[in-house]
């Protein structure tokens, strides 16, 4: 993880993959908020997908942390190629796959679990993703302060169980935890 962020830092310095103002606590902000979200995916087998990865938080956190297949969906050109060079000197080349395009562009067999943080709202993440879960994907969603409204407008096109878990590393932020997602029928 030390050679992650030092990857992550001096990238930095080229394109805006974190805010300066993070640099000291990158260990705590990024990389253990992204690395709480193994333990909830423990007994979740399969293929990790994690949507809009930026910098590879929590997608390359969990790659690393993991011997789990992972596919980082990642639209910025420049921010996929930090991945791809990320990838390979992190060793873990081989079984993350990057996609360059937006997730709802993605053709994939059905993923395990789905991640996305600070991306887009749980409605919009819940739509655009739909096609790569099962009933089965759990979905794990940092939020914030604002997940619980979150997931009452999300309840209003999906079902599914749907909870909120405190973050690790910040008092106000929370996780949107989901399982057995799916759009409700339109009467």
């Amino acid at each position: 993880m030390e050679r992650f962020v030092d990857l992550v830092i001096a990238e930095s310095q080229q394109q805006n993959l974190i805010a300066r103002s993070t640099f000291a606590e990158i260990w705590t902000r990024h990389v253990v908020d992204s690395a709480q979200l193994l333990p909830l995916a423990e007994h979740t087998p399969g293929a990790w997908l994690d949507i809009g990865s930026g910098a590879g938080f929590p997608g390359v956190v969990v790659a690393t942390l993991t011997d789990r297949p992972v596919t980082l969906a990642e639209p910025r050109k420049r921010r996929v190629a930090f991945l791809e060079a990320a990838a390979e000197a992190l060793g873990i080349a081989a079984r993350t796959s990057i996609f360059a395009g937006k997730v709802e562009a993605l053709k994939a067999a059905p993923v395990g679990v789905i991640s996305a943080r600070a991306v887009a709202t749980l409605d919009h993440l819940l739509a655009g993703a739909a096609d790569l879960a099962t009933k089965d994907t759990l979905w794990l969603l940092p939020k914030g302060q604002l997940a619980r409204d979150e997931v009452a407008i999300a309840r209003r096109a999906w079902h599914g169980a749907f909870h909120v878990e405190q973050s690790l590393t910040n008092k106000e932020s929370l996780i949107v935890v989901a399982r057995g997602v799916a759009r409700r029928c339109k009467s």
